[in-house]
């Protein structure tokens, strides 16, 4: 089953570190968040990726043109160029790497990739975002309820830290309280193909029109994730991805 990456937006929010590198690009420890939104995927058994490019898209192709070499240990003939590969510890992956325009909406961006998705269920995530979210349960749920699409509900993180009062008594503080009320869009989705006939051009954006189409038809569940998620839009949540990572007990790191 093909996983989307989409991987193409301009990080505006970022801008200090998305002027020479996509946003997907940004590193959390000495990987790029890319590299850890796909290790999320394979290690429940998803493997194979499309990473949707746009804004700095040749920097991804970079990465992954020479990631192979970058991971092994090799022998190499400067004659003739030939390479003996002694070890490596690269993955077991296959990544198709697609530019899908500059300019184009995260609904465009999925169309264009028709050809390469074919005819079969198909997964779809933002390249800028973490969870520990069970995506085998996820899929169960998809096949179980027959609709064309699934979105993972998540809490929202609380921007604040949290008060409970007693009058004028504070009874309770909670310096990062780790969620938000209610649920919003977490991404994580599964489609089925005819999802696609409800993207209409380029400037299609997946979180309008196909979605609130697929909602009113009754054709969109979500399935409920309780547990740790954590977009990076903003250097604050930057550094607090970096900070758990750096602890050794990042949420999300299930491999």
């Amino acid at each position: 089953m093909k996983v989307v990456l989409l991987a193409g937006g301009f990080g505006s929010r970022l801008s200090e570190h998305t002027e020479a590198r996509p946003k997907p690009m940004i590193e959390i420890g000495a990987h790029p968040i890319l590299w850890h939104i796909m290790n999320i995927y394979a290690s429940h058994g998803f493997n194979d990726f499309v990473v949707a490019c746009g804004y700095k898209g040749e920097v991804i192709k970079d990465y992954f043109h020479s990631f192979f070499i970058r991971h092994s240990d090799y022998i190499v003939n400067l004659k003739d160029g030939t390479k003996e590969i002694l070890r490596t510890e690269a993955p077991d992956w296959r990544i198709a790497v697609v530019d899908t325009g500059l300019h184009t909406m995260t609904g465009g961006r999925i169309r264009r990739l028709r050809s390469w998705l074919g005819d079969e269920t198909f997964m779809v995530t933002y390249g800028d975002g973490v969870g520990n979210v069970d995506l085998r349960a996820l899929m169960a749920f998809h096949r179980a309820h027959g609709k064309l699409a699934t979105v993972t509900a998540v809490r929202p993180p609380a921007r604040f830290g949290g008060l409970v009062l007693d009058g004028v008594s504070v009874r309770e503080f909670s310096e990062k309280p780790q969620s938000g009320e209610g649920w919003i869009n977490g991404g994580f989705f599964v489609f089925e193909p005819a999802v696609l006939d409800h993207i209409d051009e380029d400037a299609t954006s997946l979180e309008r029109e196909p979605l609130e189409r697929l909602a009113a038809k009754g054709q969109l569940a979500a399935y409920r994730h309780e547990g740790f998620w954590q977009p990076m839009d903003t250097l604050r949540e930057k550094r607090l991805l970096e900070t758990l990572w750096e602890s050794g007990k990042a949420p999300w790191k299930s491999w």
